[in-house]
């Protein structure tokens, strides 16, 4: 597993900015967001609906991956803070949109209100809406490399991730899902040829009620049936969103990146 790699990594250049500006920067990214949470599509710009992460000692010359993380049902964009530092520090900047639909007021750790991903076709309109509005607000923010953009989430995110980088696959270098199960759609498949060359990483818990093992063995074998490239990753039941999971997310978008598995068709 080549994990350490040059052309991924950013871990060993030097930053041409000053270490306060990259801690200040960092800081308020990370640390200060608070996004008011307003109900659905009321919300129209993209700093109001998304949260970014900025990798520590951002160097403005590197083009980075973009992890655009999709949250789980009652959560909202701000699971992001939680999320990324699980993941990787420096190695990514990241974005998350907020859901489609609003869950009402928040459980007592949670900031703003909470929001889920459904399935309906207008709901599936207004989501990629969500995701390539938050793209667009990452790569104006930053310097991202175009080529290299995973869509990740958990739970009904995991589901939207899915559902939306196969849908869209030239927009995307991967898709992670963790604990969200394969779409259940007819459509799904209709860009079969750019799909099957999208890799695909699944993390499932072991007798987890939302997403059982018959179904798990369901989605293996539809997305081989596809031509998919698909990893399997099983954990212990525990029913949350653990640190193994998200730790182990670095080193396949790592090993995706080295072996360049998949090219994206960017488009203009």
């Amino acid at each position: 597993m080549n994990r350490l790699s040059s052309s991924v990594m950013p871990e060993n250049l030097t930053s041409t900015i000053s270490d306060a500006n990259v801690a200040d920067d960092f800081l308020h990214d990370n640390l200060g967001q608070h996004n008011t949470s307003e109900s659905r599509s009321s919300a129209t710009e993209p700093a109001d609906i998304c949260s970014v992460f900025t990798p520590l000692h951002y160097e403005p010359n590197y083009a980075y991956p973009l992890v655009v993380w999709l949250h789980a049902e009652g959560e909202n964009e701000t699971q992001l803070r939680q999320v990324m530092p699980k993941i990787s520090m420096r190695n990514y900047a990241a974005v998350a949109p907020r859901g489609t639909v609003s869950l009402g007021m928040p459980r007592l750790d949670q900031w703003g209100a909470t929001y889920s991903w459904p399935l309906s076709n207008g709901d599936l309109s207004e989501a990629s809406e969500h995701i390539c509005m938050a793209m667009e607000h990452a790569e104006q923010r930053f310097r991202i490399d175009s080529n290299r953009i995973f869509l990740a989430g958990s739970g009904a995110g995991g589901t939207m991730a899915l559902q939306i980088g196969m849908t869209l696959p030239e927009r995307f270098a991967g898709i992670v899902s963790v604990g969200g199960p394969l779409p259940r759609e007819d459509a799904l498949m209709a860009h079969l040829n750019e799909i099957r060359q999208m890799p695909i990483l699944l993390m499932v818990e072991r007798d987890n009620e939302h997403y059982p093992n018959t179904m798990v063995c369901e989605d293996l074998r539809l997305l081989h049936i596809a031509g998919m490239t698909v990893t399997l990753r099983q954990y212990p039941a525990g029913g949350t969103l653990r640190d193994s999971m998200l730790s182990d997310i670095d080193p396949w978008i790592m090993d995706v990146l080295a072996s360049g598995q998949k090219t994206p068709i960017v488009t203009a």
